[in-house]
C-alpha cells in the first residue's frame, strides 16, 4: 500500500533544523511496517539525517558548508535572488533533496542520536513543502 502526502514547513532562518517531531506530528497514522519517503520541493534547500541532541552539530554544520561553498565568489553567474542564490544551490546538492526513513511497528526508526534535518540555505527560504509517500 502506497499512501502520500504534501507537508509544509513553517519558514525558517537559514541554517539547519530538527524537523522530527514537526514531520511525524504532520503524518498519518503509520503502518507497521514500511518506508517513509520525504521529498523537498526546492532547490535552494535540503533535507538530512544527523545528531538530534547537542545543537553544536547544526552549528558546526552551517559552518562548513558555508566554508565549502562561500558566497560573493566572483565566479557565479546566477545570482538574480543575492548572494545567497547561487550558493544555496550548490549546498543543496551537497545536502540532498530526500531522504528514506524506515517505519518498524508503526513509528520512525531512526537511531538514538538521528532526527531529520530540515537544511536552509537561504537567508529568507520561506515555507518548505515536503512531499512524504508511506510505503508499506
Amino acid at each position: 500500500m502506497v499512501s502520500q502526502i504534501e507537508i509544509v514547513l513553517k519558514e525558517r532562518a537559514r541554517g539547519f533544523h530538527l524537523i522530527t517531531d514537526e514531520i511525524i506530528n504532520k503524518l498519518p497514522p503509520l503502518p507497521p511496517i514500511g518506508i517513509l519517503h520525504l521529498f523537498i520541493k526546492h532547490t535552494s534547500a535540503g533535507l538530512a539525517i544527523n545528531e538530534n541532541a547537542d545543537p553544536d552539530v547544526r552549528f558546526d554544520l552551517e559552518n562548513i558548508f558555508n566554508h565549502l561553498v562561500k558566497e560573493g565568489e566572483t565566479y557565479y553567474t546566477h545570482i538574480y535572488e543575492g548572494e545567497d542564490d547561487m550558493p544555496s544551490h550548490a549546498k543543496s546538492i551537497l545536502s540532498g533533496a530526500s531522504v528514506s526513513i524506515p517505519i518498524t511497528n508503526g513509528k520512525l526508526n531512526l537511531g538514538t542520536w538521528q532526527g531529520l534535518y530540515l537544511c536552509e540555505f537561504r537567508n529568507r527560504g520561506g515555507n518548505r513543502k515536503l512531499v512524504a509517500t508511506i510505503l508499506s
